[in-house]
């Protein structure tokens, strides 16, 4: 999952024939639909391809145009039991193959959150290399999401993510944040959430399919859009074609508490960080070793317990600190570190007394701490708590953290403490998908994973007999071909399957590049 904003953030249609076929793999994949499904309309529906700009403040809009991208607005009913009820409309960009004659089909592009993709599609097209051309590339932004029936609770930040802090009163402080949360979210018009969900997310990801006359799709999914993906291969079975999926997540474990587990690998790359810091001491000031380092860190996240930190315009407390480092320790480029480092020495300066934000850390806690994005928060967690259903007793959380403190005391209550779902005004109609099958996906995971760790590309990898696994060693990054990581090994292997359609013969494994 990609919890911060998302990363980097086809053609007209076939014989109706084809489009039909689908019809009966839909109908068992929607409970109570009827016999044909009733989707047939939505399969068959003709898009009407325009500009992507909204208006002359549209930047994602823009950036698509100037691309050559095209948008479209595809119909799917709101509830897939009752195909005939209310509908909404699903937002996709379409960067159409610019070598036609050697076309290989649409891709569906997702880069996890979940987020908004429909941005994707250029940025994309400049890491596949010679693939790139030859596909048409596919924004889709998920249904509460982007462009598609957004979700807006107003909340005051766009995140969910809080630490429980290091007290019981930061932790009490953390469970009325997450209860004010989901009190937005049931003030709102929420007709739409009970059907906001990863499966009707993959349905909607079918319905793009048959209205764009593809009998299948590739896919390249990363984070969240692993697990999309996988969902989606399950409930509709051999409509893939060329799959990526990088840094995946266990399907077993997606829900509420997916942030569990996490705590290990982040402590690590936070050591790591530390010793980057240490041997830069002159430029920073945190300490001359990594062990100093890592105090800086103790003393400054103690302090906001205390009293929150003033910088610049923001309040931040112990619930809302830590974010930063998770958010920063998403990759081991220096670039990161650098201001993960400068937003430490501007905390350290907080700690004494009122401190200016760098142009990085101000952006940074304008997300987390201002609605400014509260339509992202919203959205992501009406899927992730429409997914699976959290524990309704905050003890139980507070139990949580205090197992895992000791050990982990930064990262600990982080992963382990309360969000919105516990409170959510809806509980979820469907069970989770239990995915499986014969998927001859390309994965890519990085063992220093720190959002969905290296286990749950493992896992999946175990799941979906005739993948191949592509494994960046001694990496402390998410995603690392989507998000463009320096590793040739990765890429050229990635894109050559994008190219060929051909899988590695065994899984592979490739070293750090510096």
């Amino acid at each position: 999952m990609t919890t911060s904003r998302t990363l980097a953030t086809a053609a007209a249609g076939l014989a109706a024939a084809a489009v039909a076929a689908s019809f009966p793999a839909v109908a068992s994949a929607a409970p109570g639909a009827s016999p044909d499904g009733g989707l047939g309309r939505y399969y068959s529906q003709h898009l009407a391809w325009k500009t992507c700009a909204l208006g002359a403040d549209d930047e994602v809009g823009r950036s698509l145009d100037e691309a050559g991208a095209r948008c479209a607005d595809v119909t799917v009913p709101l509830d897939y039991a009752r195909p005939g009820g209310r509908t909404i409309t699903i937002a996709i960009s379409r960067l159409a193959a610019s070598d036609r004659a050697h076309r290989i089909g649409a891709m569906v592009l997702n880069g996890g959150g979940p987020g908004p993709a429909i941005d994707m599609p250029p940025y994309m097209r400049g890491l596949m290399g010679a693939a790139g051309p030859r596909y048409d590339l596919i924004g889709m932004d998920p249904r509460s999401l982007g462009r598609s029936a957004p979700v807006d609770c107003h909340w005051p930040s766009a995140t969910w993510v809080r630490s429980a802090g290091e007290t019981r009163r930061s932790f009490r402080r953390s469970v009325a944040f997450a209860q004010d949360l989901a009190a937005r979210c049931a003030r709102t018009d929420g007709a739409e959430l009970p059907y906001i969900s990863t499966r009707n997310i993959a349905r909607d990801m079918d319905v793009v399919r048959g209205a764009l006359g593809e009998r299948k799709i590739s896919y390249n999914g990363a984070s969240y859009g692993t697990y999309l993906g996988s969902v989606y291969a399950t409930m509709f079975p051999g409509r893939l074609d060329r799959t990526v999926l990088d840094s995946s997540v266990d399907p077993r474990r997606w829900g509420p508490d997916l942030l569990a587990g996490t705590e290990g690998a982040n402590d690590r790359a936070l050591a790591g960080w530390a010793g980057w810091a240490a041997k830069r001491d002159a430029t920073y000031g945190l300490g001359a070793t990594r062990a100093e380092v890592l105090a800086t860190v103790r003393d400054v996240v103690r302090a906001s317990a205390r009293k929150p930190l003033q910088v610049g315009r923001y309040r931040v407390d112990d619930n809302a600190l830590v974010f930063v480092p998770f958010d920063y320790l998403g990759t081991d480029e220096d670039a990161q570190r650098a201001a993960l480092a400068d937003a430490f020495r501007v905390f350290e300066k907080a700690a004494a007394g009122p401190a200016e934000p760098t142009e990085e850390l101000d952006g940074e806690l304008a997300f987390l701490l201002t609605g400014a994005d509260s339509r992202y928060g919203s959205g992501q967690s009406a899927i992730i708590c429409g997914d699976a259903a959290a524990p309704r007793d905050p003890e139980d959380q507070w139990r949580a953290v205090q197992s895992h403190r000791e050990a982990s005391p930064v990262f600990g209550p982080l992963a382990y403490g309360v969000n919105p779902c516990a409170f959510w005004p809806v509980r979820p109609r469907e069970p989770l998908t239990e995915v499986g099958g014969p998927l001859p996906a390309l994965m890519v995971a990085a063992t220093g994973d720190t959002r969905t760790v290296y286990s749950g590309s493992l896992a999946l990898h175990r799941q979906l007999p005739g993948s191949r696994m592509i494994t960046l060693r001694g990496a402390d990054v998410h995603a690392p071909y989507q998000r463009g990581y320096r590793n040739d090994c990765v890429t050229g292997q990635v894109n050559d399957y994008l190219l060929t359609g051909r899988l590695p013969a065994r899984d592979r494994t490739c070293a750090p590049q510096r």
